[in-house]
């Protein structure tokens, strides 16, 4: 059930800083995000491999993934974790990264926040997910028709741990471990910065400083689009995997 007062929107509750622990997108905030609308550069959508796709395909998302079910709907639930997971396997596509490391990181995009708490900041739930994903490894790398590997298991996890803390803020631990999954880490924080449309200030949407991906910015429209596209179509009605499909079709990537 979702916690955001039926009467306020998203986008005037940010305005005065009341968004409640749990958000849920609405009409008003959705029009907004369409009026806000950047002025991109010409960009090609780009292709991905078959790999890819078939991964992608096999990416529903159960609700009982979700430490608190009331987030499986909100921004931080399972449209944000598709659309991610989409990024992902975009950005390892530009990065040239080969079959298994492009599939474990659209696996990281894809269960990244599910160990939240709330919308809110949440600092910690990163190392949350990565622990939940190396307890429940072989399910639910069954599930997504991955084998679960030391090393892809290991790698995602990193990823996930870290995605939640910025670069400026790593530890030595931190950087240590980032050296193991440099690529899958970077390609996760830009996945996750590239689905900032949703958010209900202009402030929080994607910024290039904060990343390290020289292809982040070729995919802002993309991002934005899909964005738009699929929260259109969970609030006419589809349900999280079939809004983003949806969307995705629309943009020629399935």
């Amino acid at each position: 059930m979702s916690t955001t007062p039926s009467s306020a929107s998203l986008i005037h509750l940010a305005a005065q800083r009341r968004l409640p622990p749990h958000q849920y997108m609405d009409r008003a905030t959705l029009a907004w995000i369409r009026d806000s609308r950047p002025d991109f550069p010409p960009a090609r959508t780009p292709a991905l491999r078959p790999r890819s796709l078939d991964l992608l395909a096999r990416l529903s998302l159960p609700p009982q993934w979700w430490a608190d079910r009331r987030l499986y709907t909100s921004l931080h639930g399972v449209r944000h974790a598709l659309r991610t997971a989409t990024f992902a396997a975009v950005l390892a596509e530009a990065n040239g990264l080969d079959d298994s490391d492009a599939a474990t990181a659209t696996l990281a995009a894809a269960v990244h926040d599910c160990q939240r708490l709330h919308d809110q900041d949440d600092p910690g739930h990163g190392g949350r997910a990565a622990v939940w994903l190396a307890a429940n490894a072989h399910t639910i790398c069954n599930h997504v028709g991955l084998t679960a590997t030391p090393r892809r298991i290991s790698r995602a996890a990193t990823a996930i741990r870290l995605h939640d803390i910025p670069y400026a803020s790593f530890t030595m631990d931190d950087v240590t471990d980032y050296a193991r999954a440099e690529p899958i880490a970077d390609v996760l924080k830009a996945a996750d910065a590239l689905d900032r449309y949703r958010l209900p200030k202009l402030k929080w949407w994607p910024d290039t400083r904060y990343v390290r991906e020289p292809a982040f910015d070729s995919l802002r429209e993309l991002a934005y689009d899909l964005v738009l596209n699929s929260e259109e179509a969970h609030l006419g009605g589809a349900d999280g995997g079939a809004a983003v499909r949806s969307a995705l079709a629309e943009k020629g990537l399935v």
